[in-house]
C-alpha cells in the first residue's frame, strides 16, 4: 500500500503527518516502527495521523503515535504542525480550530505572523487524574532512582510529566535519569521526564526526555507542563519563555481553573510517497 506523507517540525521535534481524511489508513505497530526509524524509515520522534472528526462541535480528530508504536494522549508541537498541514492541505480555510485528541478537545489558532496558538486545556495536579501515585498531597514529591532520591512535580498536560528543577540544565543527567522516570512505577502509564533551568521569572531552559521517544530536541506539552510547576511553585511569573534545544516557545498560564496557552513556529519539510 502506498501513501502520502509529510514531514515536519516544531522547534527540531519532528513529525511524519499523515491525511486520514482523504485516505484510509490503518497501521500496525510494526509499520509505525518502521516509518519512524530514521536509518530504514522515513524517521521522527511521532507519527501523527489526520482524521476526520468522529463527534460534533469539533474540526478533526488528531491521533499521536510515538517512536516506538505506542499511541499517546498529547503533544504539543504535535498539535502546531497539525494547523499549519490542514491549511497547506486545503482540508480547511478556517484560522481557528477545535480538534479532539485521546485525552480531549484542544483548540488551535494560525496567527498572522505564521506562529501557532494551542489552547492546551486546564493542567492536571491531582495524582489520579495524571496518573500518578503521590505519597503526599504536596506538589513535591521525592522519587526514587536506584538508590538515588529527586524531587518531582507531577503535571498532567494530557499526558504526564515530571519536572525537575536543575542548576545547569546542560549537566543535567538526562540520558541516565530520564529512562528511569519514563518507566517508574509510580507513573501507571509512563512520564515525561522534565529537567528545568530557572533563568529569571519569565525566562527557563528545558530538556525532556520523552516517554516511547528519547530525548527531543523540543516538547510542547513539556514546556507547558514545566512553566505551571514553576508558577504553582512560586518560581515563575506568565509568560515564560522557554529555551529548548530546537528553539524557543512562549507558553501563559493565569492560574489554577484557567487553559494554557502555546505559542510557536511549525515548519513544513518535504513532502513524499512511501510503500508500507
Amino acid at each position: 500500500m502506498k501513501t502520502t506523507f509529510t514531514k515536519m517540525h516544531g522547534l527540531g521535534n519532528d513529525f511524519v503527518v499523515l491525511d486520514g481524511v482523504r485516505q484510509s489508513i490503518v497501521l500496525t505497530g510494526e509499520q509505525l516502527r518502521w516509518l519512524a526509524d530514521r536509518h530504514f524509515g522515513v524517521g521522527c520522534d511521532q507519527i501523527l495521523l489526520v482524521e476526520p472528526a468522529s463527534r460534533p462541535g469539533v474540526d478533526f480528530r488528531y491521533r499521536i503515535f510515538n517512536a516506538d508504536g505506542g499511541e499517546v494522549e498529547q503533544c504539543g508541537n504535535g498539535a502546531r504542525c497539525f494547523v499549519r498541514f490542514v491549511h497547506e492541505q486545503g482540508l480547511t480555510m478556517q484560522r481557528e480550530i477545535r480538534v479532539e485528541t485521546m485525552s480531549g478537545i484542544i483548540a488551535l489558532r494560525l496567527e498572522d505572523d505564521g506562529r501557532v496558538t494551542v489552547d492546551m486545556g486546564e493542567p492536571v495536579f491531582e495524582p489520579a487524574r495524571i496518573p500518578f501515585v503521590a505519597v503526599n498531597d504536596d506538589l513535591l514529591q521525592s522519587l526514587s532512582l536506584g538508590g538515588e532520591e529527586v524531587v518531582i512535580s507531577a503535571v498532567g498536560m494530557g499526558n504526564p510529566h515530571a519536572l525537575q528543577i536543575v542548576p545547569d540544565v546542560d549537566a543535567a543527567p538526562v540520558g541516565r535519569q530520564g529512562p528511569l522516570i519514563e518507566s517508574h512505577p509510580r507513573f501507571p502509564k509512563r512520564a515525561n521526564a522534565g529537567f528545568v533551568q530557572v533563568l529569571d521569572r519569565h525566562a527557563i531552559r528545558l530538556r525532556v526526555f520523552e516517554r516511547g521517544a528519547g530525548e527531543t530536541l523540543a516538547c510542547g506539552s513539556g514546556a507547558c507542563a514545566a512553566v505551571v510547576a514553576g508558577i504553582a511553585r512560586g518560581m515563575l511569573d506568565s509568560p515564560v519563555r522557554v529555551e529548548m534545544r530546537g528553539g524557543e516557545l512562549t507558553i501563559a498560564w493565569r492560574g489554577q481553573g484557567t487553559p494554557v496557552f502555546m505559542s510557536g513556529p511549525a515548519v513544513t519539510v518535504f513532502k513524499g510517497e512511501i510503500e508500507l
